[in-house]
């Protein structure tokens, strides 16, 4: 085998290695915008959750307030 020939081969699986990169590195990019779009997701319903927790609070407090009113005749 010559060096020409050699040289040929080598280049030819570089660009072959350089594409399988490229796809894995797209692979990887849209991977990664699933997982912010998930983690914005979740951060919605995490934000929903604490501001039910609030809502509930706030009953429990006035619920505590009336049998504390009732208590006190």
């Amino acid at each position: 085998m010559d060096l020409l020939t050699k040289l040929n081969e080598k280049i030819d699986g570089l660009l072959q290695k350089y594409e399988e990169l490229t796809k894995e590195n797209e692979n990887l990019k849209l991977e990664l915008d699933n997982i912010k779009e998930k983690l914005t997701k979740t951060e919605s319903e995490l934000l929903e959750c604490r501001e039910n927790m609030a809502l509930k609070e706030l009953e429990l407090e006035e619920v505590v307030g009336k049998i504390e009113a009732i208590l006190a005749k």
